[in-house]
């Protein structure tokens, strides 16, 4: 295609799937004359395959599709492909068209360069072994490593893969089961799969529980077309938490774009599920939840979370689960993250407003909590200067 990567970014970023190769439809048939053959290995970690399953859900194009149009070669993906894993006397059986370990090991041996594409988090455990998991009588962090020094970058989707997720969450069993996201371990970016083997392969993290279709679908695409170079536009291209800004916009939330956010302005709050107004008492984390949800959609681009009646879970957020939960509850000492008074009264126009207002002093909203207790200790600091 013949646009800039910087209009082509930006595409993206307001456009669906569908509605970008539609309008580009003539410059993707084009650039297709030229488009190399990229080669993508799908392997599946510790997760619940959800993310597959909402890339099957995707529409206009659906995974087919998005093969065809961007002249992909799917080496390997155990959901979609038809080999199984035949053993006879503890060995692989047959050949790489019948057998999906001969396969696997064949890809290994002699591909290089590929996107690897990454579902479900790396078990660690038990005491750095990663038997946890099996995959054809080796552990999976032992392919996985393979897998991801041979490939030229790695796509993290789904909250298991990208933060390791409620595999992570705290519980009586994840420490001894130790499972790793590829980058990042929730928040902790020293935790990583890719760091504790001292992996230099790129990452880009594409959040979510599960992961949108389009934002997998567009970021492979650019991928492709050579719209992202790899490494030299991921500084601009990604967030701290190697996410692509278009998706998850650093200075917006899902509450920014709400249906449901006039009700919020007004301090009007639905307290059991099934009304129209805002979700907040019932616990939504829009206001500090990163994505473009509200513009975007789900379900064919028609509906998401708040829209249907369920509360935001902030299922993109790096510390998913722990930092979001209880899911359903009203968080008191939180609200939109970097509202102030002077936010409010900039934008309370007219008496039917300042229920905003007054319900933001009572929600204490004006600083996060760890900067609310910043300040408390700053204070504490200067009283007893006073005393002194």
């Amino acid at each position: 295609m013949m646009m800039d990567r910087r209009t082509f970014i930006k595409a993206v970023g307001v456009l669906g799937a569908s509605l970008f190769l539609q309008t580009y439809k003539s410059d993707m048939a084009k650039a297709l004359n030229e488009l190399p053959e990229t080669k993508i290995v799908w392997l599946h970690g510790v997760e619940c395959t959800g993310c597959s399953i909402s890339m099957l859900d995707g529409e206009s194009p659906d995974i087919v599709e998005l093969l065809q149009i961007f002249n992909l070669n799917l080496l390997y993906q155990e959901v979609l492909m038809m080999q199984q894993g035949i053993f006879v006397d503890g060995k692989p059986a047959n050949n790489s068209e019948l057998n999906s370990e001969i396969l696997l090991d064949e890809i290994l041996e002699h591909e290089r360069g590929y996107i690897l594409i990454s579902e479900g988090g790396v078990p660690n455990g038990p005491d750095g072994s990663g038997k946890y998991l099996i995959l054809g009588g080796r552990p999976y962090k032992e392919v996985y490593e393979r897998a991801a020094r041979n490939a030229s970058v790695i796509v993290a989707i789904g909250q298991c893969a990208t933060h390791s997720g409620v595999n992570a969450a705290e519980s009586d069993v994840n420490e001894l089961l130790d499972h790793r996201g590829i980058a990042f371990t929730l928040e902790d970016s020293s935790k990583g799969i890719v760091d504790l083997l001292s992996i230099n392969t790129p990452v880009i993290n594409i959040n979510g529980c599960p992961a949108h279709p389009d934002w997998v679908f567009l970021t492979i695409g650019a991928l492709a077309l050579g719209k992202i170079r790899v490494p030299e536009d991921l500084p601009e291209v990604l967030d701290r938490w190697k996410r692509p800004k278009v998706f998850y916009p650093p200075d917006h939330t899902v509450h920014d774009n709400c249906p449901r956010r006039g009700f919020y302005d007004r301090g009007e709050f639905d307290l059991t599920v099934g009304g129209e107004k805002c979700l907040w008492k019932l616990g939504c984390k829009g206001p500090y939840s990163h994505a473009d949800c509200a513009t975007r959609h789900w379900n064919g681009h028609r509906n998401f979370c708040p829209q249907a009646g369920s509360p935001c879970i902030g299922c993109v957020q790096a510390g998913f689960p722990d930092s979001t939960r209880p899911f359903y509850v009203e968080i008191e000492d939180t609200g939109i993250v970097g509202t102030d008074l002077d936010t409010i009264a900039g934008v309370a126009i007219g008496g039917a407003l300042l229920a905003a207002g007054a319900h933001a002093i009572r929600r204490t909203v004006l600083k996060k909590p760890e900067e609310k207790k910043e300040i408390s200790e700053e204070r504490a600091r200067e009283k007893t200067g006073d005393e002194k």
